[in-house]
C-alpha cells in the first residue's frame, strides 16, 4: 500500500450517532481551510454525504453564486469478495489522490467488504458515539453494575484487525479518534461516568478522546440547502448568533484534533 494522501475514515456500525454530519462539516472546513479534498461516500442506501454536496451544488446555481466543493465518488457494493471490493476502494482513492490533499470516506452503519476496506487504509478513524451507554457498547460491554468494561464489542475487535492489516502494510499505525457526539452542555453524572469509562477504555485498545458536535436544529435546517454553519460565518454573513459562533468553534476544535499533516492554509474566516 502506498503512502498517499491522507484518508480519514468516518466508521462505526450504530446509525444516529451523527456520523454523516461530522463528515459533512470536516469536508467543508477543509475546504474553507484551502485543501483539496476528495470524498468516498460508501453509504449507498442513505447516500447522505453526496446528497448534501448536490444539494449545496444546486444551491448555489439558483443563486448564480460560488461554493467551495470535494470532488465525490459513491462506491456500492459490488458482487465481489473482499479482495476484489478492497481493489476497487484502493483505486477510488488513488483516484481521488492524483488530485487532492485529502480523502474523506463516509462508512455505511453496517459490517461491508468495503467498510473493511476503507478502515484498513484508513490514516485516521473517526467514530462518533453520542455520549450515552447506549452507544458505548458498540465499543465494548460493561458491567451494569459498577459500569466497568468487561470485553471489547465485535466493532471494536474488527478496528483492531484492520489496525494490524495497516501496519503491516505500512508500519504505521491507525490513529482512532472517538468523537463524543451530541453532549449535553450540563455536566451530570452520567456524562462523567460515560467520560471516564471512555478513557479507561481509549487506555486499554487504543484510541483517542475528542468532543464532537452539539445537537443543534440549525445543522438540519441548512442540510436541504447544502449549506453548513461554516457557510454562515465565512466573513460575507452579518447577523450571526453566539450559538452559530459556539457551533464553528466546534467544528474547528474537531479538525484541529485529527492533527492531518496537510499543507492547508486557514482562510480568512479562521
Amino acid at each position: 500500500m502506498a503512502a498517499g494522501v491522507p484518508v480519514i475514515v468516518i466508521g462505526n456500525e450504530k446509525g444516529g450517532s451523527g456520523k454523516t454530519t461530522v463528515a459533512i462539516h470536516l469536508v467543508v472546513d477543509l475546504l474553507y481551510s484551502s485543501a483539496r479534498v476528495g470524498v468516498i461516500d460508501l453509504d449507498a442506501r442513505q447516500q447522505s454525504l453526496t446528497r448534501f454536496f448536490v444539494n449545496r451544488a444546486a444551491w448555489a446555481e439558483r443563486r448564480n453564486g460560488a461554493v467551495l466543493l470535494p470532488r465525490v465518488v459513491t462506491l456500492t457494493p459490488g458482487a465481489g469478495d473482499d479482495a476484489e471490493e478492497r481493489a476497487r476502494f484502493d483505486s477510488a482513492v488513488e483516484e481521488l489522490g492524483a488530485e487532492c490533499d485529502v480523502v474523506l470516506v463516509d462508512c455505511p452503519g453496517a459490517d461491508t467488504a468495503l467498510a473493511r476496506a476503507a478502515h484498513t487504509r484508513a490514516q485516521v478513524l473517526v467514530t462518533p458515539l453520542n455520549d450515552s451507554f447506549v452507544d458505548f457498547d458498540l465499543l465494548a460491554s460493561v458491567d451494569p453494575e459498577t459500569n466497568e468494561v468487561k470485553a471489547p464489542s465485535v466493532y471494536a475487535e474488527r478496528v483492531w484487525d484492520s489496525r494490524k492489516r495497516h501496519v503491516m502494510e505500512t508500519r504505521r499505525n491507525i490513529d482512532w479518534l472517538v468523537v463524543r457526539n451530541r453532549v449535553s452542555p450540563l455536566d451530570t453524572r452520567n456524562q462523567r461516568k460515560v467520560n471516564d469509562a471512555l478513557a479507561k477504555l481509549g487506555a486499554r485498545i487504543g484510541f483517542r478522546l475528542a468532543l464532537g458536535l452539539t445537537e443543534r436544529v440549525v445543522f438540519r435546517e441548512l442540510f436541504p440547502k447544502g449549506l453548513t454553519i461554516l457557510d454562515l460565518v465565512d466573513g460575507k454573513s452579518k447577523g450571526i448568533t453566539m450559538s452559530q459562533l459556539a457551533a464553528r468553534q466546534e467544528v474547528r476544535a474537531l479538525v484541529a484534533a485529527l492533527r492531518l499533516p496537510l499543507p492547508v492554509k486557514q482562510a480568512a474566516n479562521g
